[in-house]
């Protein structure tokens, strides 16, 4: 029975907004607070101010559970507004997942188990769901049918895809896929780049002219909660004396007799659909500029601001960018994280293990699955969050599968899908992911004590906004060379328009890697090559080792597993004719119940002449360093404890740990032949809302030695690593 609305006699119109409010798995709780202070709390300390508006608010689980555990007033002070029939509380999946990314099983289970905790905690069971990032594939609608769902909203983007104008959008459409009815709302991109963007008379004014009379419409505004305080200058503009929040939200009491707010979900039980529609696979139009390739994506920037200051709308309707899913072909740390969810989805399931199920649903949190001028693939304590999730429902579920027994097993399997087989070791202490194809290297280490993936390494990829900064900081330069303007008023501006730089000369840090920062990676290099060189990637790689396929063979035993990889590969020499054939094994001895991994490596020169090179064995490794964090170490022997993040060269070296004793986690390098060590930091420069900044991806570690071989020689080394803290570690 639908509810009763406002009769639609001469110029009346809806206005629904609804505040989306997240935050990642594994985001720092003092941001969270932070966050929580600047936003969360003000907004709802303002909608108990102005008891005459009426909105729908989302809090994905994530952040619910954070608010439940350090302010459960704060659900209280909801709960009494949901009582008063002021608020209406918004769903969706649990940890607020990429839905078409994960199995189908999970985005019913993960949409189910937050409505009945939204019932749990409210008494209210939601009928509609926040989608994330409005990433829209058309199988959606049975699935969110079966979920419990009956509304969403997306981007106005989407709907006009389907060849619909701004002036078709002021309702809802329905849509299905082999299911019932999905209502659709299209949220207003008018109205989410003025709220708060401009002054709150211009937004009344646009709203008065949509109001018709005889006609039912309703205008919509779906958007983050986090631009109302903590996104940049936001904080006094919107919350200070005569802050931008609390005038519009007296406006839109004081226009209450023509201008209604509602709840989304009150206002799809009460009036029609507009009519059918069936909407293409898309995202809002920031993100499909996002997922192109790095050169086409700064095209299509450029593109869509010029049609934009054109206000060639007829163009801008059908100008669409690349498609969600091809972050998994942009970035192999994505597509890693991505099949390593889906693998450990089968055994959770098949353990039916309900704490591994908790697991691997906050795995499945959206946030390092992308990156755009939010996303989190290279925030690394958020990549760290997620393979901690995934590791400790793999080890659960495999507690349930093996009998609490220790084990170890390999497979050879197209574990990244891309044809090429990987060698999959896993085991009860640890699993070594090994790509036979790509050198031979290493590109996960699980040690499962600690929950931890010390090689998630985000390598410096190629962006399109590196050209963005590059021309700022140019022009910044150029204007920094003239005399100074006088001060302006301090004004904010849209995340989506404005350019900001935590440091300046961010461009001369720009580094793009030549390959993914694996591990094991075997290089030859010039004699002499300078510490500088290498880490700026200014260097001639001698040998044809790196990113080519290694013969691989396996043996196993009750100890443990033998991996031993070959390649006869060519090594150059300086100012030689030719190269020479050079054989290089390598042999790993992988325990079975314990974080232990020996390497061996054997060169041997199967041409005829003397080889005189240098040969390095490249470690890239993730233990949560950067911004000189003290609890990230390494120790050498011999020297004082040193920050993890510094970059040095040091000689002689033969035994090191690096760790972290926050995660409890310690590496140990035992090698047999002193060897010459670079170690620095892998600093990528990236975006955010707060502008451009370097962020910390991981640490680089080295090994060279010197290497003369005559016809025929061979040359051999070891190293032993372990993964646990030594007896009486203490750092000091």
């Amino acid at each position: 029975m639908r509810e009763q609305v406002v009769a639609m006699d001469t110029g009346h119109i809806y206005l629904g907004l609804l505040l989306h409010n997240h935050q990642p798995v594994g985001n720092f709780p003092s941001v969270i607070q932070q966050v929580y202070e600047q936003s969360y709390l003000p907004m709802l300390e303002a909608l108990e101010r102005h008891p005459g508006v009426r909105v729908s608010l989302h809090y994905t689980g994530s952040l619910l559970d954070w608010l439940e555990a350090t302010h459960p007033e704060f659900l209280e002070r909801i709960a009494a507004l949901i009582q008063r029939g002021q608020v209406e509380i918004v769903g969706g999946g649990y940890y607020e997942p990429i839905l078409p990314a994960i199995p189908d099983r999970d985005k019913i289970g993960q949409i189910r188990a937050f409505s009945e905790r939204l019932h749990a905690l409210f008494g209210t069971t939601p009928d509609g769901m926040w989608l994330a990032e409005r990433v829209w594939e058309p199988s959606l609608p049975r699935y969110l049918e079966e979920a419990g769902i009956q509304w969403t909203i997306l981007d106005d983007t989407h709907l006009k895809a389907t060849g619909l104008d701004d002036d078709d959008l002021y309702g809802y459409y329905a849509t299905e896929d082999q299911s019932g009815v999905l209502k659709v709302y299209a949220t207003s991109k008018k109205l989410r780049y003025t709220i708060p963007w401009r002054p709150v008379a211009e937004t009344i004014q646009w709203l008065r002219s949509l109001a018709k009379p005889g006609q039912q419409r309703i205008a919509v505004m779906g958007d983050d909660g986090e631009k109302f305080g903590s996104w940049p200058e936001t904080g006094p503009y919107c919350w200070g004396e005569d802050g931008w929040v609390d005038a519009f939200l007296s406006a839109l009491e004081q226009e209450c007799d023509w201008l209604h707010t509602i709840p989304l979900g009150e206002y799809a039980r009460s009036a029609p659909a507009l009519g059918r529609i069936y909407i293409p696979t898309t995202s809002y139009i920031e993100m499909s500029e996002w997922s192109l390739p790095p050169r086409k994506a700064y095209q299509f920037g450029r593109l869509l601001h010029k049609l934009e200051e054109n206000r060639e709308n007829e163009i801008l309707q059908f100008f669409r960018g690349g498609f969600w899913r091809n972050f998994l072909a942009r970035y192999p740390e994505v597509n890693n994280q991505h099949k390593k969810m889906l693998r450990v989805h089968e055994r959770v399931h098949a353990a039916g293990e309900t704490e591994a199920l908790r697991h691997l649903w906050k795995a499945q949190a959206n946030d390092t699955y992308w990156h755009g001028l939010f996303g989190g693939a290279y925030m690394g304590h958020m990549r760290s969050a997620i393979y901690h999730h995934l590791i400790r429902a793999e080890h659960l579920a495999d507690r349930v599968l093996h009998q609490n027994q220790p084990w170890q097993s390999y497979e050879f399997t197209d574990f990244d899908r891309d044809t090429h087989n990987e060698l999959i070791i896993e085991g009860s202490a640890q699993n070594l992911y090994l790509a036979p194809e790509r050198g031979g290297t290493l590109f996960e280490w699980d040690l499962r004590q600690s929950g931890h993936n010390i090689l998630s390494v985000m390598a410096r990829h190629p962006e399109s906004y590196h050209q963005v900064l590059r021309e700022y900081e140019q022009e910044r330069r150029q204007k920094a060379r003239q005399a100074a303007t006088e001060p302006q008023a301090l004004k904010p501006e849209s995340p989506h328009t404005t350019v900001r730089t935590k440091e300046p000369d961010l461009d001369r840090l720009l580094v793009i890697d030549r390959h993914r920062r694996t591990s094991l990676k075997d290089h030859f290099l010039p004699a002499g090559l300078p510490f500088p060189s290498f880490l700026q990637n200014r260097y001639e790689e001698l040998g044809d080792f790196i990113e080519q396929p290694y013969h691989t063979e396996v043996e196993q035993d009750e100890q443990g597993l033998l991996v031993t990889l070959t390649r006869q590969g060519k090594v150059k020499r300086a100012g030689a004719l030719g190269p020479l054939p050079v054989l290089l094994t390598k042999q790993l001895v992988i325990a079975r119940d314990a974080e232990y991994l020996s390497i061996s490596y054997t060169l041997e020169n199967r041409g005829r002449a003397r080889l005189h090179t240098c040969f390095a064995c490249e470690w890239n490794l993730h233990l949560l360093a950067g911004g000189k964090n003290e609890q990230a170490y390494c120790l050498i022997e011999g020297q004082a404890p040193a920050l993890l993040d510094q970059n040095e060269e040091v000689a002689d070296v033969q035994a090191l740990h690096v760790g972290n004793t926050w995660l409890k986690q310690d590496i140990g390098f035992l090698i047999s032949q002193k060897a010459l060590l670079w170690r620095f930091s892998l600093d990528a420069v990236t975006g955010s809302e707060a502008g451009f900044e370097r962020t910390h991806q991981g640490t680089c570690i080295v090994f060279l030695w010197p290497v003369v071989l005559d016809s025929g020689g061979v040359w051999r080394v070891r190293l032993d690593c372990t993964g646990s803290q030594p007896e009486g570690f203490r750092l000091s």
